[in-house]
């Protein structure tokens, strides 16, 4: 077991920073949107895959470099992470046209395994008083690089050159890997076996056959042949995974470990808990930007809603501090349940406040607190029911339940939008019913996301769960410390 360091501190912060570097690189592209069709020399349906392609890199990416890093040594796989970002960014640094931009942006996309990757070894070098707040910060660094990334991309986009972007990008990058090279230790515990190349395959062939139709099924017609047929596709693909894996001696995903309950439905949980995250994120922005003659936008610019959002990031860091002393003092899941129940209630907020920027701020900053709860209390609960040498891999399929949801999030907002309209002279805009359809959506799944956190076993069930696991099979471990049973 690890004991405690004077550069227990130093490792925190360094980990942290790499997770929020990565998230920056989510909404690096974003004021970029609208002009990459000119800025690419290409179509606007052809530009959209400078989004896809960091979507499907980095969901294919995160379980298999998770199981690397289990298999070859965390630290080891965080450097390459944090090397291919760099490399992806100066791929698209230079570029003026699609294809160097997809392929750079895909790299981007392999980066984000670092926040499982960061996760598992605070689990495995960190002494237990300290682990549960740093899972809890390293877990909100995703929002807070996500709030901040979009104001700071906004105002170097509108008063640089937008290549700069990706140079700043790639020296973030480097420095990441620097500083993890200088500061992180390797992890002591390692997984045994050889790593699974045909269920890493399966899984990648699965994962791009869902979530392929899903981010361009509004391109393609949901109804097209081409949507129904991946989608078809999709679920023979990861069927025959499912066999391989419960078949082969050394899986990429230990499917009867994240079949256990405690397991599967923090997982379900996350889905949905990424789905009402995402929900906010894209409904939010429009209601900013959108001309105040509509009788609901606000007419902000880019650089002024990316200001307004801001606050809801630092408002999850704020908080991983409580829901930390939350989950060890009531365990994980009631954390959990928290987070779910407080984004529903900003949700409802938004129904009443989404009339003035302050509203907006208010009510972004109670749906970020509950995400900064349940973002928190997930590590928790998943590493609480897999072995030490499983870690990583659990983290990665956890961190790609979520990427689901905001992919499946961005597609049923997106037709509600789409099909919720009014005219403002020649263009068609979302309309104030389609967002407040939005809100209610996003608040009934976090409503649904408590529910599903409730059938989640408490602390003594999950302990008891626990030994008997162990008493049945060698490979389970002490679980995770500061989880005893209450």
């Amino acid at each position: 077991m690890s004991t405690a360091s004077p550069r227990s501190g130093l490792v925190v912060g360094v980990l942290a920073a790499a997770g929020i570097v990565v998230s920056l690189m989510q909404t690096l592209i974003v004021p970029l949107i609208a002009d990459l069709p000119r800025l690419l020399n290409t179509s606007a349906a052809n530009a959209s895959w400078a989004i896809t392609a960091t979507l499907l890199a980095g969901a294919v990416a995160t379980p298999v470099v998770g199981r690397l890093g289990d298999l070859y040594g965390k630290r080891r796989l965080l450097l390459i992470s944090a090397l291919l970002l760099a490399a992806g960014s100066v791929v698209c640094a230079p570029a003026d046209s699609l294809t160097p931009m997809v392929i750079g942006r895909a790299l981007q996309g392999v980066g984000m395994g670092v926040i499982p990757l960061g996760i598992s070894i605070m689990r495995d070098v960190l002494p237990p008083q300290r682990l549960g707040s740093a899972m809890a910060l390293m877990s909100s660094s995703l929002g807070v690089g996500g709030a901040l990334g979009l104001p700071a991309s906004a105002l170097v986009a509108q008063h640089a050159d937008w290549h700069v972007l990706f140079w700043a990008a790639a020296v973030l990058g480097v420095l990441v890997a620097v500083a993890v090279f200088l500061v992180v230790p390797e992890s002591p515990a390692g997984a045994t076996g050889r790593f699974d190349v045909v269920g890493a395959i399966g899984l990648s062939a699965g994962l791009v056959l869902l979530l392929l139709p899903v981010s361009k099924g509004g391109d393609w017609g949901w109804t097209s042949g081409t949507t129904l047929g991946m989608f078809a596709a999709s679920a023979v693909v990861l069927l025959l995974w499912g066999w391989w894996e419960l078949r082969t001696a050394s899986p990429l995903v230990d499917l009867r470990t994240s079949s256990r309950r405690q397991v599967l439905l923090t997982n379900l949980a996350s889905v949905v808990v990424g789905f009402a995250m995402y929900a906010m994120s894209l409904i939010t922005p429009q209601l900013l930007q959108l001309p105040e003659a509509t009788g609901y936008g606000l007419g902000q610019s880019m650089v002024a809603a990316g200001l307004w959002m801001a606050p809801g990031g630092l408002v999850m860091m704020a908080v991983s501090p409580l829901a930390a002393r939350l989950s060890a003092g009531r365990g994980p899941k009631i954390s959990l349940f928290t987070g779910a129940v407080v984004i529903a209630c900003g949700y409802v907020l938004a129904l009443g406040l989404s009339g003035s920027p302050w509203g907006i701020l208010f009510y972004s900053a109670v749906i970020s607190a509950g995400i900064g709860f349940a973002y928190a209390a997930m590590p928790a609960l998943i590493m609480t029911a897999v072995p030490r040498s499983e870690t990583a891999a659990a983290n990665g399929l956890n961190s790609l339940m979520r990427a689901i949801g905001t992919s499946t999030s961005s597609a049923v907002i997106g037709v509600v939008l789409a099909n919720m309209t009014m005219k403002l002279g020649p263009v068609v805009l979302p309309s104030e019913e389609g967002f407040r359809t939005g809100f209610v959506i996003g608040g009934g799944v976090a409503v649904l996301a408590a529910l599903i956190v409730l059938l989640i076993p408490g602390r003594r069930a999950a302990a008891t769960a626990g030994t008997a696991s162990e008493i049945g099979s060698p490979r389970i471990e002490e679980p995770l410390p500061g989880s005893r049973a209450s």
